[in-house]
């Protein structure tokens, strides 16, 4: 058993990652593909340029198997994850006919137009990237969550014509679809040329990003909600049921068959505001750190943790990337004065995305009436001390940090163990695979003054800022009462 590998791809919005696991869930290996800067012609549109997802996964693939020492027949199988609430429009032959559509375009979040003759699929990325290792036309039904024709009851398509009529898209133009954990094809000669991954591996179902970082956190019990820190933060917890009509979260399909995630609203370009102050402030940043003898993100985490808990009222409203029915929100600082530097406008950021979880996720529980008891944190971003002990201390419960952190690869690599009779259930994969690092606790001094800032300041915030952002898109972009319309029609 110890001799035996398994390979979990991670499909995100900059790049393509592919790691190789042994058993136990130790990284052995892994690769890398950087995608290209988004094709962004007007404000609408965000489309990967060329055929930039196989060509990521393509460079990842041959970047991990250089690396990788054993034997391929060592290699039990591959886990496929992708980002969801995107959109590929393929010919018939599964290449693309446009431009894979990311899941920050405005046409994902309207039912799919045929305006072009030589689509004949319309599927997900990870149906994409199925098809292009494996020749089949098959995908995991747990990754089609947003404007599909989906019945979440049954884990299958809809078998409601009027369903398919909302959605416009026929059913002879979807991929057949499956349940997580099983397989979806085999790699093909072609493909293992691409790629560098063995021929015939099998290549066995993972979900939505989300779900299958939620799985790879080890997210299991009804008593842990788990954040995942991307370019999309997503706050989610276990679901039994599916619920009717949920007003603060909603339900996603896990990566555990036939079981659910609830999942509370998230923030759009989330960590990507993080890496938008980094980037901006550029050599005079990069300078500091090298003075230090330490990385730049280190750097601004040490000058970050002397700034005191709540930046003496420096507070940041994180809407750089709003939803299309609220197009005159804006990203907001509020708060300076003349003692403040790059420090604390930093620590504001990490300080705003741990509130605007916290008010997401209480009108979650409210709504639920479930708490969780332990918060788990995933991503790039967990490597931050500072930043763990934001969540701690702004959750005011234990936050937890796992060995994998980046564990939307390990989480398909369980579901290709658990499929592939590695493990036999996903409780016993888990506890084999994942592993705590570290648990932060809560202080209590700083737990209450988040606590104060939040209730009579944070939370409030946008209800005055909103109405002048309102004047201010009247007189840039169009008339208030166009705003007041967008609003109404996402209302009803």
């Amino acid at each position: 058993m110890s001799k035996h590998y398994i390979i979990g791809i991670d499909g995100g919005s900059q790049s393509t990652k592919v790691v190789m696991y042994d058993l136990k869930g130790n990284v052995v290996c892994e690769g890398k593909g950087l995608l290209q800067p988004m094709h962004t012609p007007d404000a609408d549109t965000v489309e990967h340029p060329d055929d930039d997802l196989w060509t990521s996964l393509c460079a990842a693939g041959k970047d991990l198997m250089r690396q990788f020492g054993g034997k391929p027949e060592e290699i039990v199988g591959i886990g496929l994850g992708s980002i969801r609430c995107c959109r590929a429009l393929l010919k018939a032959d599964g290449t693309p006919a446009a431009p894979l559509i990311s899941w920050q375009d405005a046409r994902v979040t309207r039912p799919y137009e045929h305006t072009q003759k030589d689509v004949a699929y319309v599927t997900s990325f990870s149906g994409y990237l199925s098809h292009r290792l494996t020749g089949e036309r098959k995908d995991n039904i747990a990754n089609y969550f947003g404007q599909w024709p989906v019945d979440y009851k049954t884990w299958d398509w809809s078998e409601d014509e009027a369903v398919f009529t909302k959605f416009n898209i026929p059913r002879e133009m979807l991929f057949d679809v499956q349940m997580p954990g099983t397989v979806l094809g085999h790699i093909t000669p072609e493909a293992a040329k691409a790629t560098g991954f063995p021929q015939g591996l099998p290549v066995v179902c993972s979900t939505s990003d989300k779900a299958v970082e939620a799985l790879g956190a080890g997210l299991l019990d009804d008593e842990t909600a788990v954040i995942s820190l991307g370019t999309y933060i997503a706050l989610m917890m276990n679901g039994t049921t599916l619920p009717k009509d949920p007003q603060a979260y909603w339900p996603i399909m896990s990566s555990i068959p036939e079981t659910l995630l609830y999942e509370g609203y998230g923030i759009r370009k989330g960590m990507w505001t993080v890496s938008w102050l980094r980037d901006m402030l550029g050599e005079s940043l990069i300078q500091d750190a090298k003075s230090q003898g330490v990385s730049p993100e280190d750097y601004l985490n040490q000058k970050a943790s002397h700034v005191p808990p709540g930046c003496d009222g420096l507070m940041t409203v994180l809407d750089w990337l709003t939803n299309p029915w609220e197009p005159y929100k804006r990203g907001i600082m509020i708060g300076f004065n003349a003692t403040m530097d790059y420090a604390w406008i930093y620590r504001s950021i990490l300080e705003s995305i741990a509130l605007t979880l916290k008010n997401n996720y209480d009108n979650m529980c409210a709504e639920r009436q479930h708490v969780a008891k332990r918060l788990i944190i995933t991503g790039g971003g967990s490597n931050s001390d500072l930043f763990m002990q934001i969540f701690a201390d702004v959750f005011n419960l234990p936050t937890q940090r796992n060995a994998i952190n980046g564990c939307a690869s390990l989480g398909s690599a369980i579901n290709a163990a658990v499929g592939l009779g590695v493990y036999p259930s996903y409780q016993q994969a888990v506890e084999k695979m994942v592993r705590v690092k570290d648990v932060f606790t809560p202080v209590a001094a700083h737990a209450a003054r988040y606590e104060a800032m939040n209730k009579g300041i944070f939370r409030e915030l946008t209800q005055h800022t909103d109405p002048i952002l309102k004047k201010s898109y009247a007189v840039f972009h169009g008339d208030l009462n166009e705003v007041e319309a967008i609003q109404s029609w996402s209302n009803a």
